[in-house]
């Protein structure tokens, strides 16, 4: 079957693209006996692609982010000739990371907003970058290889990071992200997932509902549009701008009938 016909179903042009680069990936990796390896995709690009994947029943492939539970991937192609082992020992040459090491008076001053409000000041393309792991004393970019230098010689000209020292470190050699979670409960009239967005995000149903439509949420990795999708116990859901939470425990009903659920927020 052709390019053109694996792709008929799909009506959003930047789904053809994506799609379209990655069947390209595919020829090159089958025609060369070699890896392949895409730039960096989001959340919704990855569950387009996986889904995908599993309807051409292409199973040579893997996601890789730098670090296990990575929002942003590369999708990685491999011939029949390679083993885990093998993919492995090629991420170094995939991945790298620009380490942006503040100075003193400086430290602890900047979020996750302001190293990649700089990195978009400055043009530069952002499927080229993935995850941005922020500490108080900086932050590891991980980056896709032919673009380590660029953002290492393009980082000094942001008044904010003129005094930094900046330097190219082995994706091995990433500073792991410390995560806190938060517990916190929340009241809902019913499980569908637009009455869940709307609680963890801090917003009107209605509301809700457009984020899901936007396509900002995933619930274990997929995205979903469902409003009406029932969230189960042990469900890990993500909304895009909002963060990441997992529905811990059904702790209870209220007299009116909402259900009381304990989540535990990713911050």
């Amino acid at each position: 079957m052709n390019k053109q016909d694996l792709l008929k179903d799909y009506k959003r042009q930047d789904d053809k693209i994506c799609l379209s680069q990655v069947l390209d990936k595919i020829e090159f990796s089958k025609s060369r006996e070699k890896l392949e390896f895409t730039d960096f995709l989001d959340m919704y690009q990855i569950s387009l692609v996986e889904n995908f994947l599993r309807k051409i029943n292409f199973k040579n492939y893997k996601f890789f982010g730098g670090y296990e539970d990575s929002e942003r991937k590369v999708l990685i192609i491999y011939p029949d000739k390679y083993n885990d082992k093998m993919i492995e020992k090629n991420y170094g040459k995939m991945l790298k990371i620009v380490r942006i090491e503040l100075p003193a008076e400086e430290q602890g001053k900047y979020s996750h907003r302001n190293y990649l409000g700089g990195i978009v000041k400055l043009g530069l393309k952002r499927e080229k970058v993935g995850d941005i792991l922020v500490s108080n004393i900086g932050a590891d970019i991980i980056v896709v290889d032919d673009f380590k230098e660029i953002l290492k010689n393009e980082l000094p000209q942001l008044t904010r990071f003129e005094n930094s020292k900046i330097s190219i470190e082995e994706i091995s050699n990433i500073k792991k992200k410390e995560i806190k979670i938060e517990e916190v409960s929340i009241i809902v009239p019913s499980l569908r997932l637009d009455n869940i967005v709307s609680d963890l995000a801090r917003t009107s149903r209605s509301k809700a509902a457009e984020i899901i439509n936007q396509e900002r949420v995933f619930v274990n990795g997929q995205n979903e549009t469902k409003l009406s999708k029932q969230v189960k116990l042990g469900d890990i859901i993500t909304i895009r701008g909002k963060g990441r939470f997992i529905i811990k425990e059904f702790t209870g009903t209220t007299r009116s009938g909402r259900t009381v659920i304990k989540i535990e927020k990713y911050i």
